[in-house]
């Protein structure tokens, strides 16, 4: 497999943590600068120039409203958290989710951001200790739920998921189609790791549950962080040993071989979308495949 590779806005972190901070409030100074959350939605602002999108809007500490304190690290010199508000986010503050606005952000911004959505996500979904009931309290700046009655110490998890790009002895790729999907729109196939499994094992599971291919060998490919609501995509390529498509018709409503030169052809006519390039590790896939950047036309 080639070693090229597309813009991909995941393949490296763009932030520190810097966890070493997050005691004793050694983050909290006045000029950390401050993202607003409200379940997956973001502050947002225009962006400086004309046709710009909106951008993460990011307050200075003393006008951040109250809510729960989320570090999230360093970038450039700077520090920055998020501030998780109960319910919806003020109006005026523009509200977009994460999930729509992903694709029009810089990655350093979007690495900031998903960081920050999964861990509200998780502070919300933990308020009681499953080992007594008890409600818990935060700790370490939002990164651990700990019980003031038994004592346990809960830490955000964090679910695998296989995405694989499985191609055949004629080099064709297999892309699945959804039923809630729109008309046209191809992607990856993709499920969750079970309990005892690897994650090669996991491939192989997946793809002959939901389209009866069978896949033997298994590479690494990449991973994405998916925060709605506590994933890690892992992403692989995967060799087929029996091309034969039989569709579950529950996951999966079709499947199909394709060749680049369909792939071309399709993407161009716009009878065939792709998820979104540079932030999904499904186009990351196709486009390592494909071995050029899939045209923002194609989805």
């Amino acid at each position: 497999m080639s070693d090229s590779r597309s813009p991909f806005a995941f393949y490296r972190a763009e932030h520190d943590r810097a966890g070493h901070l997050r005691k004793d409030d050694a983050w909290d100074t006045p000029d950390v600068r401050v993202m607003v959350i409200g379940g997956e939605h973001v502050a947002t602002e225009q962006g400086e120039h004309e046709g710009d999108g909106p951008r993460l809007r990011w307050l200075d500490r003393a006008d951040a409203p109250p809510g729960t304190f989320i570090y999230l690290g360093e970038r450039d010199g700077a520090s920055y958290a998020a501030v998780m508000v109960g319910g919806r986010i003020d109006d005026g503050l523009q509200p977009v989710s994460v999930r729509m606005l992903a694709p029009l952000l810089e990655a350093s911004d979007l690495s900031l951001a998903v960081h920050a959505v999964g861990m509200a996500r998780w502070l919300q979904s933990m308020p009681f200790c499953p080992r007594c009931g008890s409600a818990t309290e935060i700790r370490s700046a939002g990164h651990l739920r700990q019980c003031p009655e038994c004592g346990a110490h809960h830490f955000p998890r964090t679910d695998p998921a296989v995405i694989m790009l499985i191609t055949d002895d004629q080099d064709r790729a297999l892309l699945g189609h959804q039923a809630a999907w729109p008309e046209g729109r191809w992607s990856t196939l993709a499920g969750f790791v079970e309990p005892g499994e690897t994650l090669e094992d996991a491939v192989r599971r997946e793809v002959k549950e939901e389209v009866g291919v069978v896949v033997g060998e298994v590479t690494y490919g990449g991973s994405q962080p998916w925060p709605f609501p506590a994933s890690l995509m892992v992403g692989f390529f995967g060799k087929a040993v029996d091309t034969r498509i039989q569709v579950d018709h529950d996951e999966i409503a079709e499947a199909r071989w394709v060749t680049r030169e369909e792939l071309k052809a399709e993407g161009e006519a716009g009878t065939l979308l792709l998820p979104p390039s540079g932030v999904s590790i499904s186009s990351f896939l196709v486009e390592r495949w494909y071995r050029e950047p899939i045209p923002a036309s194609w989805f």
